[in-house]
């Protein structure tokens, strides 16, 4: 847990907006597509055309239901929609469909993995409603793009129940992972179809009353988010610090902000405004959603298996760390890729520290993971499978690595047949000659593993593969080594 201070202690609720892959929208059977030319997915309901009439897409509620019974939630079997006022360019109706007080999904549990400790975070609740359009800005005008208006969300609003900014991003990642597990949302935050607002307020540790909030609205990355709260906790403190006379509802007013991602501040939008402002009322046009304890039972049944449920089977079956297997279950295209190169090597370990690691690092530039840059899963699995039967030693495969990411589409094996310096060193006279160079050296690490320090046998390894360039073949420099020794 972060500490900005420690007299005082940060409180924060996430609403995490979820764009439903369906294929059309939520009231109407306009396409649910993204990036096709502005005003074409449109029909008379996304537009609020006088006299056009909403109705439900099916799917959307399934989807909605999948993620309730995901996190444990109480799936709702009377539900209904509510219209919110508010007038702006991208809200075609002057008012959102959604739903106010008796929402699809109540309660709910979430949990992740923060600095190593597994923690636990509840949801308030789970809403479905529209999304609105997009405001386009150009150097002389600005334009509405109606294509996303009308496109189906999920918002999952937590409870105050996150205390930094590491915990949200912990908790976000989870959130994500279960909705790509489900298949209910591609969760592709460059293209707005998850968004975050957080709520964020502080108070001096110990007491219990909550003071006013602050919220900082659609977030679209992670990297963001952190920083954006943090930001705001600082500037939170500074404030209450610094005005100790002040009431403190006049200290921080509620108020709705935006994060400068350039400037690497909040900037004020509006003064908040308040459930009243939004006139809510139920939506006259919709009935209301009755499901079945059946229909709900049915999709239950029917989960795949989820993050957390990998990340145990990964511990109990395959041996990975717990942190480890948190680390490659947050996102299933990397677990599904992992899964894939398993069936090429059988080092668990060793294959999800190349995936979450080695290659990771590599490609960290590109903004890509290892299954969208090309790299295939064979060809990783293939990589360490030789280092594993000593054809290549860990030093050559990092050098082989860079050369895969330089050439995504060719074979590993062919990359070291292709260059003589990936050819590791097993003739025994050339080995054994760097051997005696390095025991004649270090006398003393000789004395120390005989007297039984395992690490001075790792340390005279290390330097026989440093004289050799990482070429000597590791498993006839260990087998020399003890022989001499000995």
């Amino acid at each position: 847990m972060t500490h900005h201070h420690p007299a005082w202690e940060t409180v924060i609720g996430l609403e995490i907006h979820a764009e439903l892959n369906t294929k059309s929208k939520l009231f109407s059977c306009a396409p649910n597509r993204f990036g096709d030319e502005p005003n074409t997915n449109i029909t008379e309901v996304c537009t609020g055309q006088p006299g056009s009439l909403p109705v439900l897409n099916e799917e959307a509620v399934r989807k909605a239901v999948q993620f309730g019974c995901a996190i444990n939630g109480t799936v709702a079997k009377f539900s209904k929609f509510d219209r919110k006022s508010y007038f702006y360019p991208d809200s075609p109706r002057n008012f959102q469909i959604t739903q106010y007080d008796q929402p699809i999904v109540l309660g709910g549990l979430v949990i992740a993995e923060v600095d190593g400790v597994e923690m636990t975070f509840a949801v308030n609740r789970v809403h479905l409603e529209d999304d609105a359009g997009m405001l386009k800005h150009f150097p002389t005008f600005a334009g509405v793009d109606y294509n996303r208006a009308g496109v189906p969300l999920i918002e999952i609003v937590s409870e105050p129940c996150i205390h930094s900014s590491k915990e949200a991003v912990a908790y976000c990642t989870a959130i994500k992972a279960i909705l790509q597990y489900i298949d209910a949302s591609d969760c592709n935050m460059e293209e707005g179809s998850l968004r975050v607002d957080a709520n964020i307020s502080v108070r001096p540790r110990g007491e219990q009353s909550l003071r006013n909030k602050i919220e900082i609205k659609n977030m679209n990355s992670f990297s963001n988010m952190e920083m954006a709260i943090e930001s705001e906790i600082k500037r939170q403190i500074r404030e209450y610090s610094n005005n100790p006379s002040v009431p403190i509802h006049e200290v921080i007013q509620q108020a709705t902000y935006r994060w400068d991602p350039e400037k690497k501040e909040t900037a004020l939008m509006r003064r908040k405004e308040s459930a009243d402002d939004y006139r809510y009322f139920p939506e006259p046009d919709l009935l209301p959603i009755l499901l079945t304890d059946a229909y709900i039972e049915t999709i239950r049944k029917a989960l795949p298996e989820l993050p957390l449920q990998r990340e145990r089977r990964y511990v109990k079956e395959l041996g990975l760390p717990p942190h480890n297997a948190f680390v490659i279950t947050s996102d299933k295209n990397v677990a599904d890729y992992f899964e894939e190169g398993l069936k090429f090597c059988s080092n668990a370990r060793s294959l999800c520290n190349w995936i979450t690691v080695e290659f990771a690092g590599r490609l960290k530039e590109t903004g890509k993971s290892l299954p969208e840059f090309g790299i295939t899963s064979a060809n990783v699995g293939k990589l360490v499978s030789l280092i594993e039967k000593g054809t290549i030693t860990g030093r050559i495969a990092k050098a082989v690595a860079d050369e895969m990411v330089l050439h995504p589409n060719k074979d590993c094996e062919e990359i070291i047949a292709a260059n003589p310096d990936f050819s590791p060193v097993h003739d025994h006279s050339e080995i054994e000659k760097l051997v005696d160079e390095v025991l004649a050296q270090n006398q003393q690490s000789v004395i120390d593993y005989k007297a039984g320090r395992e690490k001075a046998f790792g340390f005279l390894v290390g330097q026989v593969m440093k004289l050799s360039r990482g070429k000597a073949a590791p498993q006839i420099v260990n087998d020399l080594l003890k022989r001499k020794i000995e």
